[in-house]
């Protein structure tokens, strides 16, 4: 068991997965707060190594396959990627403010020269989807799905690298897309999304608004999703986004994607409910 630190851990774990050896990655809030459960409020290498055998003998934690170093490429690639498109939305704001001739420029530079960095890594990014044969044929079946393109669809892949194993609950749970119940007593308090993966819960969210304006299917899970009670700006919006949850079930849905008199529609009602 290991706290991911970083980039620093990113050697260990690639290391114990050549050698075969089962790894648990806990999230460093979680074994705080186990440790301050039990009263541990010193923080020592010693300590959190006793620490956090104990937490993984209580909680019974278990070991998840290492991803594949495509997948591992194209995670550190998209995390770049993100960076620069926050360096876009700086540099674009700041131009808005510019009055010097010489601040004008080298914003507009610096635009230009972010742009092509994009184009760059998405070149890349594609190129190692493409040259695997599993993800490329996930890839395709996402990006089949109206209101869900490239860029959406690789980010998918990458943030969620169990997409097409797991059923449609557990991917709700894992995009934090589940509602987490608050009831005490007599009270059904309301419910709430809450944690998850909030990066791929972001790339979702504008396909979704897509999705609802042209698709009419989503249109009409979106619709009902409101009629259940959920705000029309909720960030459960992107659960009437359908997301495959097994091989078999992306099979099923991409021929029926491809043989619906070429309207490639899909079906919201098989998409994830936050009811």
């Amino acid at each position: 068991m290991l706290e991911p630190t970083g980039a620093y851990h990113h050697c260990l774990e690639r290391q114990l997965g050549q050698a075969g050896l089962p790894m648990v990655k806990v999230n460093p809030l979680q074994a705080r707060r186990f440790a301050e459960a039990i009263g541990r409020r010193a923080k020592t290498d010693a300590v959190d190594a006793a620490m956090l055998a104990r937490f993984g003998a209580l909680d019974e934690l278990q070991a998840r396959p290492m991803l594949s170093q495509t997948l591992s490429d194209m995670k550190e690639l998209l995390v770049a990627r993100r960076g620069l498109v926050k360096d876009r939305v700086a540099a674009t704001n700041r131009d808005h403010v510019h009055r010097a001739p010489l601040l004008k420029r080298l914003a507009a530079q610096r635009l230009r020269q972010v742009e092509c960095q994009v184009v760059a890594i998405d070149a890349v990014l594609r190129a190692l989807c493409w040259a695997d044969p599993d993800l490329k044929a996930r890839l395709d079946i996402l990006i089949s799905i109206p209101g869900i393109g490239e860029a959406t669809a690789l980010t998918m892949l990458v943030e969620m690298p169990e997409l097409g194993t797991i059923d449609n609950k557990c991917v709700a749970s894992l995009a934090g897309l589940a509602p987490i119940a608050r009831d005490s007593g007599q009270r059904n308090g309301k419910r709430f999304i809450r944690g998850g993966r909030a990066h791929l819960r972001q790339a979702l969210y504008m396909p979704a608004l897509v999705a609802i304006r042209f698709n009419a299917d989503m249109k009409t899970k979106y619709q009902a999703l409101i009629n259940a009670g959920n705000h029309p700006n909720s960030p459960s919006l992107p659960s009437c986004v359908s997301l495959p949850s097994s091989p078999t079930h992306c099979s099923a849905k991409q021929s029926a994607i491809s043989g619906r008199n070429g309207r490639g529609a899909h079906r919201g009602g098989e998409g994830i409910t936050t009811r």
